[in-house]
């Protein structure tokens, strides 16, 4: 059983202590044994002992982003054979576009985003060497309804006619073939973050024209190094959103080395001040965040240690003992009265979240009732 973190006991000898006459009742409840009736005007419930498994966590500020730096990269444009290729459109900064939609214009014509990690580098057509550009293609046709069961790294015969399809419902010209610049891989849909190019001038062949980000949000949080290794790529976690939901998520990265934080960051020392190194880590939202807050403090419950299938007790329940160390309170059923015995426990894991703890003690066992101070 771990031992509790003195942190947390000081700060719950002043919470068990501040309570109006509490303090009085739980010294009278240690002095003797049984223990006597509560004093008057001391109002007091039950909680169940109950075997469980207890996480030990710690909140943590965190700030809310998105995963992710994506540019998007002229490699050349199909309207430039022609004549000059001018940037005729650019989405607008916070637009999210996904697969099969116009991710820039040039003269006029749709330069669509698809799905895939290799970047586009040539033209393709039928007859060129299988890769995995290829595939991407295959794969993004299917997805959009123009091959189905189109597969595999080769531009087949029915690729050529998925394309031919997909660029006569496109407004694209009509070839069979996708000419360099007429799609861009990305790895997933883009939001847009800033437009580096402008409307109305070339296209910068080789720079980027667009910066964003995946729609994926994630929280980057930095970490105590006395907490980090307790820290886990896999951990479950709680965020508390600026909006005050509490959505889960989990760790996706934990760095291996400290770091010394840049001033100011996530709302630590000011710039100047001697600060203490950090460990950087990632948390990914397991659903969906549809604010448009990127940037913003949250706080993140992180689970740093657990406990498996041990007895705990409300907090509330502990009752300091004068030799530093805490007791609860049982209640048990008498003839015609409930007999109050005060055991001494031993303190393990502190959830603060879920207000337990995990105790043990002399004839303490699950299904027993501990008494509470009332609401």
């Amino acid at each position: 059983m771990a031992d509790a973190r003195p942190a947390v006991l000081g700060t719950l000898v002043v919470l068990l202590l501040a309570g109006a006459g509490w303090a009085g009742y739980s010294a009278d409840l240690l002095r003797t044994h049984p223990a006597p009736a509560a004093p008057p005007g001391v109002t007091t419930g039950r909680a169940l002992v109950v075997r469980t498994d207890v996480q030990q966590q710690t909140t943590v500020t965190g700030m809310l982003g998105y995963a992710g730096s994506y540019s998007v990269i002229a490699p050349g444009s199909p309207a430039a054979a022609g004549g000059t290729a001018t940037i005729t459109w650019l989405p607008a900064i916070g637009t999210v576009v996904s697969r099969g939609q116009r991710v820039y214009a040039v003269n006029g014509l749709p330069v669509v985003l698809f799905y895939g990690r290799q970047p586009a580098w040539r033209a393709l057509a039928f007859g060129v060497s299988g890769g995995p550009d290829v595939r991407q293609l295959n794969r993004n046709l299917a997805a959009l309804g123009y091959g189905p069961g189109l597969a595999g790294d080769q531009f087949s015969l029915a690729t050529q006619q998925a394309v031919t399809s997909w660029q006569q419902a496109t407004g694209l010209p009509v070839t069979g073939t996708v000419p360099l610049g007429q799609i861009v891989f990305l790895p997933g849909p883009l939001l847009v973050a800033q437009q580096v190019a402008a409307t109305g001038g070339p296209v910068p062949a080789g720079t980027p024209l667009l910066q964003g980000t995946s729609t994926d949000a994630d929280v980057q949080v930095l970490l105590d190094p006395g907490l980090a290794p307790g820290v886990r790529a896999g951990n479950r976690v709680l965020v508390t959103l600026p909006n005050g939901a509490a959505d889960p998520g989990v760790v996706t990265q934990v760095s291996r080395v400290a770091q010394n934080p840049a001033s100011g960051s996530q709302g630590q020392d000011s710039p100047g001040s001697q600060q203490s190194p950090v460990v950087p880590a990632t948390v990914r939202l397991l659903r969906p965040w549809h604010g448009a807050l990127d940037q913003a403090q949250v706080q993140v419950a992180i689970t740093s240690a657990v406990d498996w299938n041990v007895l705990a007790v409300p907090i509330t329940a502990l009752l300091a003992r004068p030799d530093g160390q805490f007791a609860v309170v049982v209640l048990e059923r008498g003839v015609g009265r409930t007999i109050r015995r005060t055991v001494p426990v031993q303190t393990g894991l502190f959830d603060e979240i879920a207000g337990d703890v995990e105790v043990s003690g002399p004839g303490l066992a699950a299904g027993q009732y501990v008494e509470v101070p009332s609401p």
